[in-house]
């Protein structure tokens, strides 16, 4: 499952604002997002994932992405950082 690459990562941040810091930064090597995630909210963050081609993950809820990055709320976005 692609949800483990995000568990096991070493750096990551979660959240729709440090998504998109991380990638304006272009320090992003992967972006996932979740499917249950407002569409508005989550735009920006294809948007720039796509201009700056990283590849983007669909997980399918909010929660699964928070447990991946051990906290205790759902979360619409999280990034892997580049080595």
């Amino acid at each position: 499952m692609p949800i483990k690459e995000l568990e096991d990562a070493k750096v990551r941040r979660v959240g729709i604002k440090q998504s998109t810091r991380a990638l304006m930064e272009g320090r992003v090597s992967k972006v996932f997002i979740a499917d249950n995630a407002d569409q508005y909210v989550i735009r920006r963050i294809v948007d720039m994932a796509q201009d700056h081609n990283v590849e983007i993950v669909r997980v399918p809820t909010m929660r699964d992405i928070g447990q991946a990055c051990r906290i205790d709320v759902g979360a619409a976005t999280a990034v892997i950082i580049k080595d």
